[in-house]
This record gives structure tokens, C-alpha cells and sequence, in this order.
């Protein structure tokens, strides 16, 4: 989990996609790469998503590749067949963890209060999403919560983008953020690529 940690931290956002055709990770994930941003993660919210993480895996080996909105067991199956470095959950569900635990899969929880933090901890989970972000009460809610358990990392999801995702990150121990603006699902659908490429090298460039 430390190398992933460090990847994240290098880069500070990551993208967050959903795709209703798997083939559209080909030219989107070749945009990311070459503006920057050599990462992705691709949620299970549509029925697109293994395929196009293992479409992506092959187009970019050395990409940093997630697997988000997983569920039950069988997303993460399906996630670690397709070639994910890792899943991402909206919150904390024991059996998930246990299952990604029995396939050497990171796990990175969702949590968004006390409970779910102690949850994940009682797992040995200290990578976290802090999720829904802006709807869980920002970065004053997240700089609360770090305050009684010391050092974890957090990844911030939920109503993040250029407007206030350097207000999370000054946070300490926030390596990265997940974010969708840069991979808006109606400019992917509309094959916006020249947009998307122009949000994605502005994110970078904000961050850097």
C-alpha cells in the first residue's frame, strides 16, 4: 500500500471516470497519460468498467488504474481480474474488505466520521476516501476527524475540483483527491477530447 500511497501523493488527483462504453478508456486514457496525469479511476456505477480497466491496463501498463464504487465480492473479483491496482469503496463494508483482503487487493474505504474511521482501523486500513467530501462538511469536517487518530492518509472524493481541491491538499495527510471535472461524463459521451485534455493539463498544472 505505500508505493500506491506514494503514486497518489506524486500526482494529487485522481481522476475519477464513469464510462457507459468501455472503448472510450482508450482515447481518454491516452489524454491523461500524455497531459500529466497517468492515472484513473474507473467506477463500477456502469457495467462498462471491467472491460475498460482491462482495455486500459493494456494500453498503459504502468498506469495507475482503480477500481471505484465496489460493492460485494464479486466487483472485487471482477476488478482484480481486469488488472486494477486497487479498489476504491463509498464506504466501509467488512465483507468488501475481507474480500480484497483473501485477493492481496488494496482497499481504500470510504468514511466520513468517527465509526467508520474506527471500522476501518479495526481491519488495518489507514488509507482512506473521505467520501462524500463536500456533502460530509469539507475541509473543515476532514481537518475534525484527523485530528483524534493521528496519522492516516486520506483521499477526498465528493464535490472536489479546481475551485478548492489545493484547500484539501494543504491538508497534512491528504496524498491525493479524487475528482471527476476533468473527466466529466458528458464530455467523454460527446468525445470531447479537446476539452478534456484542456481540464486535465489546467488540474495538473494547479497542482504542481
Amino acid at each position: 500500500m505505500r508505493s500506491l500511497t506514494e503514486r497518489m501523493a506524486q500526482l494529487k488527483i485522481l481522476p475519477v471516470i464513469t464510462l457507459d462504453q468501455a472503448e472510450d478508456i482508450l482515447p481518454l486514457g491516452r489524454l491523461l497519460h500524455d497531459s500529466g496525469l497517468p492515472a484513473a479511476e474507473i467506477t463500477f456505477r456502469s457495467a462498462a468498467a471491467a472491460e475498460a480497466i482491462r482495455l486500459l491496463r493494456r494500453a498503459h501498463p504502468a498506469m495507475l488504474i482503480g477500481a471505484g464504487t465496489v460493492l460485494n465480492r464479486e466487483q472485487v473479483q471482477a476488478a482484480k481480474q481486469a488488472g486494477a491496482d486497487f479498489v476504491v469503496a463509498p464506504g466501509f463494508n467488512p465483507t468488501t474488505a475481507r474480500a480484497c483482503r483473501e485477493r492481496d487487493m488494496p482497499l481504500i474505504p470510504g468514511v466520513n466520521n468517527p465509526s467508520t474511521i474506527e471500522a476501518a482501523l479495526e481491519m488495518g486500513l489507514t488509507t482512506l476516501k473521505f467520501f462524500p467530501a463536500e456533502a460530509s462538511g469539507g475541509v473543515n469536517m476532514l481537518r475534525a476527524l484527523q485530528g483524534p487518530f493521528g496519522r492516516l492518509d486520506f483521499l477526498p472524493t465528493g464535490g472536489i475540483n479546481a475551485g478548492n481541491i489545493r484547500d484539501y491538499l494543504a491538508l497534512p495527510g491528504v496524498i491525493a483527491c479524487g475528482g471527476s471535472w476533468m473527466v466529466d461524463k458528458a464530455l467523454v459521451n460527446a468525445g470531447n477530447w479537446e476539452e478534456i485534455g484542456r481540464l486535465t493539463r489546467e488540474a495538473v498544472a494547479l497542482v504542481r
